[in-house]
């Protein structure tokens, strides 16, 4: 009976399989992103035996050294075809993924209603800039999710549904793992709140960061204010931390840049509504919470606006990608008719004076709905810079290909083991079966690349030279 019990455990992520749903039974709730909630809720031994289901990806049937030579060799070539047009080095360049936590436009969600424009600012650099609709991959929730795809380029999608959670789950027992800041000779994260979630002090070390900046850690966070009555850091401490990463050093270097100031709960009235701004609902949402919610983004604007012209006074070329990582769970829609504007969050990619003066310009196309693994091949096109093999099968994948989500329609929570999805770039669903053939072999290459550097043989890390 001991050997059945825990040797079930390697089925109990398994969606509908006899042994997942007995554990639901007895109250199991696998929890990934929070080891020790996990333990709080399930026990030590049961939280042990959850992370023991881990299948990462199912194995390319043609995946082998010999295929992967033929695919690194692809792509080598792709990139020298790409760089006779390109004239700048990225690590010369200074990028900055901003990641604002909870950030999308209420107004385009059915059955909302603000008067008043909370976001001018965000607004209008959206009009001016790179910019449009990502689509995120959760709801509600799923952060480091969203995080992990876009320093790494990998769809989660590509997934097996038994790895919800790729920080804690692989990052953190990778051999070698690969993210977009080890292009840059310096590199910096920082998180104006506790950097135990996700495991994120470990992933940052496993990706090669320099130093990780969160509140109790040995690099401190300064300038820390609050706005209202809200526990979290403001985003106006978020950007003078960048500002102070910013003005140490003139050399190109890459931000991974997460705020806090809009997490849940929505229900506790942190934030005054201005008087300038009102909101109604007629899908039952609740109101306090909505006003919670406008009253928090409209502050964002405020902060974002300060910080963009911040960077127009550097003399160094910098590249930031604004994105909300996903909505907050206060909606009362219905996925099933509602589910594409339950993942639609805004983003821009905005490029300095000093960038520009370098050469950096607006995309102008592929740009209204994308994926979070997008912005790294965005960025080194809007900067003019050159590719690596890599970034150029990610570039590739940008323009020739729909964005990969998960299911938009299936689930009103933050859940990732629902089917993959595609949606072209203007927000139509279609079918892989729609796909022309160059298309079909990017999803084959995708699935190869994909599955080597998290759980193959990593072999491009030898014909790629990545590290």
């Amino acid at each position: 009976m001991a050997i059945v019990a825990f040797g079930s455990a390697n089925w109990w992520n398994h969606p509908n399989h006899p042994a997942s749903q007995i554990m639901a039974g007895f109250g199991d709730t696998p929890e990934f992103f929070n080891q020790l909630a996990g333990v709080r809720m399930n026990g030590p031994i049961v939280q042990f035996l959850n992370n023991l289901d881990v299948t990462v990806m199912n194995k390319p049937v043609d995946y082998n050294a010999r295929t992967m030579q033929k695919v690194a060799r692809s792509y080598q070539r792709l990139a020298q075809q790409i760089n006779r047009h390109r004239t700048n080095d990225l690590k010369h360049q200074t990028v900055i993924f901003n990641l604002s936590e909870s950030f999308a436009d209420p107004r385009r969600i059915p059955g909302i209603k603000v008067t008043g424009d909370p976001l001018p600012n965000i607004t209008r650099l959206k009009q001016t800039t790179t910019s449009g609709l990502m689509l995120s991959a959760g709801y509600g929730g799923g952060t480091a999710n969203m995080e992990y795809m876009t320093l790494t380029g990998l769809a989660t999608a590509n997934f097996m549904p038994t790895l919800s959670t790729p920080y804690t789950q692989l990052v953190t027992f990778a051999k070698q793992a690969w993210s977009i800041n080890q292009l840059f000779a310096k590199s910096v994260a920082i998180h104006p709140y506790v950097g135990v979630f996700y495991s994120r002090t470990t992933v940052y070390q496993k990706f090669g960061f320099d130093r990780f900046m969160y509140l109790g850690s040995r690099f401190p966070i300064k300038h820390q204010l609050k706005l209202d009555r809200s526990p979290y850091l403001s985003d106006q401490t978020s950007y003078a931390n960048a500002v102070d990463q910013l003005n140490k050093t003139r050399e190109g270097q890459f931000i991974n840049l997460v705020t806090m100031q809009n997490h849940f709960p929505y229900d506790r009235n942190y934030y005054d509504l201005p008087a300038t701004l009102q909101v109604s609902a007629t899908n039952g949402t609740p109101v306090a919470s909505l006003a919670d919610y406008v009253a928090g983004i409209h502050y964002t604007d405020q902060a974002v606006g300060q910080f963009i012209q911040k960077l127009d006074q550097l003399k160094q070329p910098v590249t930031v990608v604004f994105y909300g990582d996903h909505l907050p769970g206060i909606y009362a829609n219905s996925f099933a008719e509602d589910g594409l504007k339950l993942h639609e969050t805004d983003y821009f990619i905005y490029s300095n004076r000093a960038a520009r003066a370098q050469g950096a310009k607006n995309l102008t196309h592929n740009t209204k709905y994308v994926a979070p693994n997008d912005f790294i091949a965005m960025v080194a096109e809007q900067t003019n810079s050159k590719v690596t093999p890599y970034l150029a099968f990610l570039t590739a994948a940008y323009h020739d290909l729909p964005v990969e989500t998960m299911n938009t329609n299936g689930t009103s929570t933050a859940s990732y083991q629902a089917d993959p999805q595609f949606i072209s770039r203007q927000g139509k669903i279609i079918s892989q079966k729609q796909f022309t053939k160059r298309q079909q072999q990017l999803v084959h290459d995708y699935q190869l690349i994909q599955y080597d550097l998290t759980s193959g043989k990593q072999y491009l890390f030898k014909f790629w030279q990545m590290k």
